[in-house]
Order: structure tokens, then sequence, then C-alpha cells
């Protein structure tokens, strides 16, 4: 991998994987395993889950984005996750708006700093 960046892996809805497919992120490693997962109504909670795990333990993966209805159907395994490479990002879909409230990242970045940190 020397000279080279890391990949962008995504898990989420079609509209989601398809703009970002598009966008030229679609990705085969040596193993001809994808860096995206389409998650779809028949979709197990296993299978999003495994995935994600999968992508955790890839080298060639830096950053991890996953739709934030998803990422709170597998909350347990992002809150588990501590290391800083890859980063976890949860985004908003077409469908379910991003809610601050529910990113366990966002949070856990909040708690990094306090109200004097910037003044």
């Amino acid at each position: 991998m020397a000279g080279r960046g890391k990949l962008i892996a995504v898990i989420g809805d079609e509209d989601t994987c398809t703009g970002f497919l598009l966008g030229g992120i679609g990705e085969l490693n040596k193993n001809r395993k994808p860096n995206f997962l389409v998650v779809e109504k028949d979709t197990s909670i296993t299978e999003i889950e495994e995935t994600f795990k999968s992508f955790l333990v890839r080298n060639d993966i830096g950053i991890i984005l996953i739709n934030q209805f998803i990422a709170e159907m597998i909350r347990h395994a992002i809150d588990a996750h501590m290391q800083s490479i890859p980063a976890v990002l949860e985004i908003p879909s077409k469908e379910h708006p991003y809610d601050a409230s529910k990113d366990s990242i966002l949070r856990r970045a909040k708690g990094m700093f306090s109200a004097e940190d910037f003044r």
C-alpha cells in the first residue's frame, strides 16, 4: 500500500451507495471484496454488522461512511470501535435526516472539549 491513499467504504441504502459509486469510490481489494454494502429491506442485521467489522480490519480503508438509520441497527458495534482509523462517520439518507443526538461518534468528540476551550 506504500504510496497509495486509503479507501472510503460505504454502508448505505441504494441511493447513498449509488451516489458515492458514481463519484468513484467503488473498489475491490485483492480478495475481490468491495468497499461498499447496499442495504436493502431483506439485508440482515448480521450481514450489516459482519460487513462493518470486515471494513474495520481491512488495512486499505481509512473512512467508513454509514447511513445513520443503519448505524442505529448496529449501534453496539459502532460504539465498540475506539480506533481513530478507520474513522466512522454517520451520514443522512434521502429518507432519514441526520440527528446529531443519535451520533455516538459526535457525542464522543464533544466530550473531548469543554466550553473553556473555545474562549
